[in-house]
């Protein structure tokens, strides 16, 4: 299974004053594999430290942070003799020793010729427990679960991505069917590695569901053994309440549909756990499309979606025959697997700054309104080939932006006012710029 992301780490490897990096991302999106593979792959060897799993370890950064000494006790734990120039060290679950993540501004200030990266399912939970950070001294990595061109790529399909990436609109729409069928798998195996692997090597939809259910099994396990215990009940009522708030027309969040009577702060700690350990996107409303759109923020109005596609499924409990076959009973959630579906390409694509847009007084909302290169660009997203876009004619007609987008399953089309992008090409985005 190859990433984009073993791109970035080769040219962090490369890069002079390059500092220790840090991946984050949820759990089960691949971290570890891609930290290893890269250490395989890219250097003669690899120190590989798993902080959950090594007690002996736990306590290193406790006393001190003598690099001189850290390295001794990885070597004695290792067996390796660590060279500089050719061994990548990797302190997996940094968050779980006391004192390891503030350990990389002596690596970056004392000792940088190391070559170092570190990784933490709950790193965001941890940061917010009063744990030192070396601000300034380190780098970041998101890696988050494989978007559709990497589906097509495990998939074996390099034939059909490779026809993606050349924006040949006229040859794409000659295997529209072709990519429809493959996005409506995505829908449901979506980007978690172990699911896709498991699809490209057994074709068992049975199996990618229980791959599924054992994730957010092991998720909901993380609720109950790092989140503090007086909030747990929240956090698996919020969590719990997405798949059905992403099915109400207006996708808004609502706290009063986790539980009636409910307000913001019964659900803030909640909320935030979720956000920090990566499980869920919040995406705020702006009230216009100011530049920079931070500046127009309301963080009252928001709608939150899960990390992956495919899991949001499963949480739905969607049967493989009703998403495949488009049946009646899916016309119901599929604007949220849409949605859902777009949020996660456009989280890979980098230097986007992601929310959305509804007016004050009427119903007119724009799905996404994205920040990108000084623009403010407005996505309309529409499950199938219903190409009718009153919320963005509205929205253009009141603020003239340059760039329009509308995503379906239609063919591509540039039209005076908009462009229509097939939602299995939204990953071109940038380019439409």
């Amino acid at each position: 299974m190859e990433r984009t992301a073993m791109q970035e780490l080769i040219s962090w490897k490369n890069r002079s004053g390059r500092k220790p990096l840090i991946i984050r991302g949820a759990r089960q999106v691949g971290k570890t594999w891609l930290m290893k593979e890269f250490g395989k792959n890219e250097y003669t060897q690899t120190v590989y430290v798993n902080f959950e799993s090594s007690k002996l370890l736990k306590t290193l950064f406790v006393d001190n942070y003598d690099i001189a000494r850290i390295i001794t006790a990885l070597q004695i734990e290792s067996g390796l003799q660590i060279h500089p120039d050719n061994t990548l060290i990797i302190f997996d679950e940094i968050q779980e020793a006391e004192g390891a993540i503030t350990s990389l501004k002596y690596f970056y200030e004392n000792a940088p010729q190391y070559q170092i990266i570190a990784a933490g399912s709950l790193l965001g939970v941890a940061l917010h427990n009063h744990t030192s950070f070396p601000v300034g001294k380190v780098e970041f990595l998101e890696l988050n679960p494989l978007n559709f061109n990497e589906f097509l790529q495990a998939l074996n399909q390099q034939a059909l991505l490779n026809l993606l990436k050349s924006r040949d609109w006229i040859l794409i729409k000659t295997f529209k069917e072709k990519f429809i069928q493959l996005l409506r798998l995505y829908y449901y195996i979506g980007g978690m590695p172990e699911s896709v692997l498991s699809y490209s090597l057994q074709n068992d939809f049975n199996e990618v569901r229980a791959i599924q259910k054992r994730i957010l099994f092991a998720y909901e396990h993380d609720f109950s053994k790092h989140a503090p215990s007086e909030i747990v009940p929240r956090i698996r009522m919020l969590w719990n309440s997405i798949p059905s708030q992403l099915a109400k027309e207006n996708r808004k969040f609502i706290y009063g549909a986790v539980k009636q009577g409910s307000r913001a702060k019964d659900y803030e700690l909640a909320l935030s756990w979720l956000i920090d350990c990566g499980l869920v996107h919040k995406v705020c409303r702006v009230s216009k499309p100011g530049i920079p759109l931070k500046a127009y923020e309301d963080i009252t109005a928001f709608k939150l979606f899960v990390v992956d596609v495919g899991l949001l499924g499963a949480m739905g409990d969607i049967d493989v025959r009703t998403l495949l076959e488009g049946n009646i009973i899916f016309e119901e959630f599929k604007g949220a697997l849409t949605e859902q579906y777009v949020i996660q390409q456009l989280f890979t694509i980098p230097d986007l700054a992601i929310y959305y847009w509804s007016a004050e007084r009427s119903t007119a909302e724009i799905d996404f309104l994205v920040q990108y290169k000084g623009e403010a660009i407005p996505i309309e997203v529409k499950a199938a080939e219903n190409l009718q876009a009153k919320s963005l004619k509205t929205f253009c007609q009141k603020y003239s932006p340059k760039t329009a987008i509308r995503t379906s399953m239609s063919e591509y089309r540039k039209e005076d006012w908009l462009t229509n992008l097939p939602l299995y090409a939204i990953n071109a985005l940038t380019e439409s710029v």
